[in-house]
């Protein structure tokens, strides 16, 4: 690569890293081209930029952006997947996927310019969707209006029960 297709690929490298999210390094030995291409795939239906980089042009783009968190990280060979909005369905995807291989691992990822260990990019992997976590927000946010209802619906019912017991009584 000359000169200025590494500006290039700096570049753009920066820009991407300046709308993620979330980024996760993954040190891909031992896949071959047909596995690391169903990686690409299966990461690419959820709107996740995977990309084989060189450690030195991700280390000079990733200056003053979040992602500089992962430069101590930059060694051997690295592949970056980029997350745009939800940081939970990364972790999903690569958690399952090397399960099934031994050699390929997730070296540590970084959610919002803090650094996440292995450890927990695996618990963040067990969390629910996004829209699942928030259809449960939503149905606890609706029990609270809905129970106040029910409750002051049953003391006019009671109020009004013991009203005709009164007027039963008096007639």
């Amino acid at each position: 690569m000359n000169r200025e297709e590494k500006k290039k690929v700096i570049t753009g490298l920066k820009e991407r890293l300046e709308k993620a999210c979330g980024a996760f390094l993954v040190d891909y030995r031992g896949l071959n081209v047909e596995a690391l291409t169903r990686l690409r795939r299966e990461l690419g239906e959820s709107n996740i930029d995977f990309q084989v980089v060189k450690n030195r042009l991700l280390s000079i783009a990733s200056q003053d952006t979040e992602t500089a968190v992962l430069r101590d990280y930059l060694t051997g060979p690295c592949a970056l997947a980029l997350t745009y909005d939800d940081v939970v369905q990364p972790a999903k995807i690569l958690t399952k996927f090397i399960q099934g291989y031994e050699n390929i691992e997730i070296k540590i990822g970084q959610i919002n310019g803090k650094a996440v260990e292995l450890s927990a990019i695996k618990k963040l992997a067990q969390l629910p969707s996004r829209e699942a976590l928030l259809s449960q927000l939503l149905l606890y946010l609706s029990s609270v209006p809905t129970s106040f209802v029910r409750q002051l619906s049953e003391m006019i019912r009671q109020f009004v029960t013991v009203l005709k017991a009164i007027e039963k009584q008096k007639a």
